[in-house]
């Protein structure tokens, strides 16, 4: 049995993948919420999450073109550690709860950061389904419920559990680490330990330095 060209069998390992690939992306979306006023936190969910999955949907189309850009890789997990660090620290956490602009910034960052980490999702669907277009809408479609309803959960054990947001920030500097050496331009040079090294050591700066700083702020 096929829909679109597709047999039950890829549509199930597309599903599968934004199961696996979709949870670094709930958690940036949790963590861009998390400083927003109650009222407006689900209103920052919808709009980063659709402007999010419409960048997909461009990146799905222009993928084969953006990955021929040099260095495009290794620029995004570049901004991703500057996200990861912005997050961890709470920038700004007055201006957050007057909640006009709050809501935008939120959703801007969103929409950011969720565009840098999806290269790998679009990438492993845009496999999946061997270029099929309309296999490639379908995974898009489907991780949209696996990153709202991700999202809300992980926003929820934040507000209970502030460690987790550390727990988060980690996850997106390893996110960021991996993106960083596998920007195929550094794929001859670097040495099999970096693969390892340089995501593991990104993690340890990001989490080490929010810490210090989030320590500093309380003391003063």
């Amino acid at each position: 049995m096929e829909i679109f060209g597709l047999s039950i069998a890829v549509l199930l390992k597309v599903i599968l993948i934004n199961i696996v690939l979709s949870g670094d992306n709930a958690v940036v979306i949790a963590m861009a919420s998390r400083n927003v006023p109650k009222k407006q936190q689900k209103k920052a969910i919808f709009w980063g999450t659709f402007g999010a999955i419409i960048l997909r949907i461009i990146f799905a189309i222009a993928i084969v073109y953006l990955l021929g850009i040099p260095f495009v890789t290794f620029v995004g997990g570049l901004l991703l550690v500057y996200i990861a660090i912005k997050l961890l620290l709470g920038e700004g956490e007055d201006d957050h709860r007057e909640g006009g602009s709050s809501l935008i910034s939120a959703v801007k960052t969103i929409i950011i950061a969720d565009a840098i980490m999806s290269l790998d999702n679009v990438l492993a669907i845009a496999g999946a389904v061997e270029g099929n277009i309309a296999g490639i809408m379908i995974g898009v479609i489907v991780s949209v419920p696996l990153v709202v309803f991700g999202s809300q959960l992980i926003l929820k054990l934040m507000e209970r559990y502030p460690i987790i947001s550390y727990a988060g920030a980690g996850l997106l500097a390893w996110t960021a680490g991996e993106m960083i050496v596998g920007e195929p331009k550094f794929k001859y040079i670097l040495p099999p330990d970096f693969h390892l090294l340089i995501p593991t050591t990104i993690t340890f700066i990001v989490i080490g330095l929010g810490y210090l700083t989030n320590k500093i702020k309380t003391a003063s």
